[in-house]
């Protein structure tokens, strides 16, 4: 198959061209000529289509002269981008898929307090209801947002923009709502706040209570791009959504002590009360509602069946970590005399 990549040189895109190279598609990337970090070139056999997604329209020429038989978009953002999508692959190509996010369920809204009502079930299924009110940052958080995504726009919403995917009567989509991310190459460094504080040596690392057990989907970069290179061929997803994510999800408790083992940590988590849990180790929001999520459904309609087992996943992970350390400081936070404080209050 042919298949073009929308921003597939970023953080996914690699694992993904290798994921489709190995079955041997032909494939092309358009992007703005800046590479992920860390990366030189693309692969060989890759063919390259320079521009901008915000002016997708200006390389029709050169995307109809690729012919692809399914287009991918990694970094669409809004719904006047998913209309621009579809307006120009129509007739062009068989298939677009479109990579959304778990942020498009209502628990998701009712954690950041911009939805009100009961908290919703869990596992969220591709059935759970979805987020009443558009926008689910704050201006605030989506500008801090965009200095790590460059591709998330002021109006960015995964929910309008996937219901322009999904209702086009000509051109087929498929939506892949995506968990949180980790491994070499992430963007947010999701392992690193439990890896660093290891490494330094230290004795007890702090959780909140309400954190040490709130529970939220997950997913390794390289079986990630596994199930969006298995849906984007096969046909069967034509027309469908599907959650991706490991199984069973892992509390934030459960978490860290994976990674502590991987690590052979002699040391000891300690989960303390809110009031008395450093300011730095909170994160606002309702920790009652859970966004563990279900990914039964391409497992069950696709076969999907991740490549890397998560123990290996992790120890890939906390190598890359330990020798890329985040460019943002916002993105882990550590003042280990707040945490000793803490500590030493726990223990009198």
């Amino acid at each position: 198959m042919r298949i073009l990549l929308i921003g597939g040189n970023g953080f996914i895109g690699r694992f993904l061209i290798a994921a489709l190279q190995l079955h041997k598609h032909n494939v092309a990337v358009f992007h703005r000529g800046t590479l992920h970090r860390g990366t030189q070139t693309l692969p060989a056999g890759v063919d390259e289509i320079r521009g901008d997604r915000n002016q997708l329209h200006a390389s029709t020429q050169e995307f109809k002269r690729f012919a692809p038989d399914v287009v991918i978009d990694l970094v669409i953002s809004s719904a006047p981008q998913a209309e621009e999508l579809i307006n120009i692959f129509r007739g062009v190509t068989q298939r677009v898929v479109m990579l959304s996010s778990i942020d498009v369920y209502r628990a998701v809204g009712i954690t950041h307090g911009t939805e009100e009502g009961p908290l919703q079930i869990v596992p969220l299924t591709e059935d759970s209801e979805l987020r009443r009110n558009l926008h689910p940052y704050p201006p605030e958080n989506l500008q801090a947002l965009r200095k790590i995504f460059s591709w998330a726009t002021d109006d960015y919403d995964k929910i309008p923009a996937e219901r322009i995917v999904m209702s086009d009567p000509q051109l087929p989509g498929t939506i892949l709502r995506l968990p949180m991310i980790y491994g070499p190459g992430d963007p947010l460094h999701r392992l690193y706040p439990v890896v660093k504080r290891i490494a330094d040596g230290r004795r007890h690392i702090l959780l909140a209570q309400t954190l040490a057990a709130w529970r939220s989907p997950r997913g390794y970069v390289e079986n990630v791009a596994a199930a969006i290179a298995l849906a984007a061929t096969d046909d069967r997803a034509s027309r469908r959504i599907y959650n991706v994510c490991e199984e069973p999800p892992f509390s934030e408790l459960e978490w860290a002590r994976e990674i502590a083992n991987e690590m052979h940590w002699p040391g000891a988590f300690v989960v303390l009360p809110v009031e008395r849990t450093p300011q730095h180790l909170l994160r606002p929001g309702n920790a009652a509602q859970h966004w563990s999520a279900s990914s039964a459904r391409i497992r069950r309609e696709l076969g999907y069946v991740e490549p890397v087992a998560i123990e290996e996943a992790i120890r890939r992970t906390i190598s890359w970590e330990l020798g890329n350390p985040p460019l943002f400081p916002f993105l882990a936070q550590f003042d280990y005399a707040a945490e000793d404080a803490a500590l030493s209050g726990d223990q009198t």
